[in-house]
């Protein structure tokens, strides 16, 4: 079989390798589609401090069962699965809260194990998620992203009274704009970013005012308007956005921190006990797979909006530097396989 494998940062290679076989407990996945990630061009990259190479890189990937391992039942063949990457232990101190997503020996396919970038993958069975049939591969296929937002939203709580603020119209921010709007209701949803087309893409998804904080202040856009968040989701994860979201908020506000910056961040805890803020972080999902699929068959929100181009595998470098490199173009990018 062919597989997309990183051999070292900026080294990537289309490599044969042998078919794998699932293992006890484990089922064999004939890859269909799969989804470039950030995290995917950071591994390309060498900007992620988890990964070890060589690796075969995707996380986002969905296809069809053609083999089961020892103690998985063999009417599974043939279904058609969007697989969950997130393997955990399931009896850790985080396992046993309901947060595998960190589990303390926490693996992740495509980042500490080989991944969807390619024809074939062994999974655990318990990560395939069967596929309704009336949902489209292309849909399926990005139900992994769509399990961020879903993560997010259940840290949060939304409720249709919220004024919702979600700064970065990237692909996290939009699947969660998406969500606010869906399947909370959410009142009214604010997105921030400096590219235009960026905040057009957010407009098509659900958001109700979308704004250029490049051009002028946020702070006094909110003010003249009266608007003081009560959600507010940091999407674009610069260091300094998690104070002005502390002075933005309204009291008794809740912020999200979906992903993370290396660099420190100065914050006056002031704003947070004045306001009784309560501040959360997202990493990956928490057991969101279902929760997802359940979305897409009640027609809560639509991938459609999100795909902007497709890729045979055999172009995957042209398909992550044009991921990498047109922002304003390109939002979820995917890449086919066997076919």
């Amino acid at each position: 079989m062919k597989s997309v494998v990183i051999q070292q940062p900026n080294e990537l290679v289309i490599e044969e390798r042998p078919r794998p076989e699932p293992g006890a407990g484990e089922v064999r996945v004939k890859i269909t589609l799969a989804g470039i990630c950030g995290s995917d061009s950071h591994i390309y990259r060498g900007h992620n401090p988890f990964a070890k190479y060589p690796r075969t890189i995707g996380h986002e990937f969905f296809g069809v069962i053609d083999a089961t391992g020892e103690g998985v039942d063999a009417a599974r063949l043939g279904q058609r699965v969007s697989v969950d990457p997130v393997i955990s232990c399931g009896h850790c101190y985080p396992c046993s809260v309901g947060k595998p997503n960190v589990c303390t020996s926490l693996v992740v396919l495509g980042v500490h194990r080989d991944g969807g970038f390619s024809e074939y993958a062994a999974v655990p069975a318990q990560n395939a998620w069967p596929i309704p049939d009336d949902i489209p591969d292309k849909h399926a296929v990005m139900v992994e992203p769509f399990t961020i937002a879903a993560n997010v939203t259940g840290q949060a709580s939304p409720t249709g009274q919220d004024v919702a603020l979600i700064y970065g119209a990237g692909p996290m921010g939009l699947v969660t704009v998406q969500a606010l709007k869906g399947v909370y209701q959410v009142k009214q949803v604010i997105v921030v970013d400096r590219i235009d087309e960026r905040l057009a893409m957010a407009r098509r998804s659900g958001a109700d005012w979308v704004f250029n904080n490049g051009e002028q202040s946020l702070q006094a856009a909110l003010d003249e308007k009266g608007i003081k968040p009560t959600l507010i989701i940091d999407a674009a994860c610069h260091p300094a956005i998690l104070q002005e979201a502390i002075t933005l908020a309204s009291p008794a506000a809740r912020i999200v921190l979906m992903g993370f910056s290396s660099e420190p961040s100065q914050i006056v805890q002031q704003g947070i006990t004045g306001k009784e803020l309560a501040i959360f972080s997202s990493r990956l999902n928490a057991n969101k797979f279902p929760v997802v699929i359940d979305w897409l068959k009640k027609g809560l929100i639509d991938p459609e909006k999100l795909i902007t181009h497709t890729f045979d595998y055999h172009h995957v470098t042209d398909a992550i530097e044009l991921f990498e490199k047109d922002q304003r173009q390109c939002c979820k990018v995917l890449l086919t396989f066997g076919k």
